[in-house]
């Protein structure tokens, strides 16, 4: 079996669609999406895949930040992004299917975020 490599890349908002656009050129795959809550705003995590590699792209924002969807590029990516969109509240501009907060059957309007 050979060996897996991974990595983990700081990037900022702006640097966001370069780079997955240069993951997609690469024959990368989308492995997974996600945010996390953090003081003042949310840490977004987007891995790639290829072969026994993986890579992902790390990026703090303001909660107040909007940052770009990245479904015009990796369409199943609408999942994950109404997802941190609808739990987390990112701010997540021009998702190409979005459930506009009504993915999950839910009470509380962002429950991961933290307050």
């Amino acid at each position: 079996m050979a060996d897996t490599g991974c990595e983990l890349i700081q990037i900022s908002t702006g640097e966001l669609l370069i780079k997955v656009m240069e993951f997609k050129k690469d024959q990368y795959r989308l492995m997974q999406a996600h945010a996390v809550s953090i003081e003042n705003g949310y840490e977004l995590s987007y891995t790639f895949g290829k072969d026994y590699e993986w890579i992902s792209l790390r990026l703090v924002v303001d909660e107040k930040e909007e940052i770009p969807s990245i479904t015009y590029v990796y369409p199943a990516a609408f999942l994950y992004e109404n997802e941190m969109a609808e739990l987390f509240g990112v701010k997540i501009k021009m998702i190409e299917v979005d459930y506009q907060d009504k993915l999950y059957r839910i009470d509380n309007q962002t429950p991961m975020k933290k307050l």
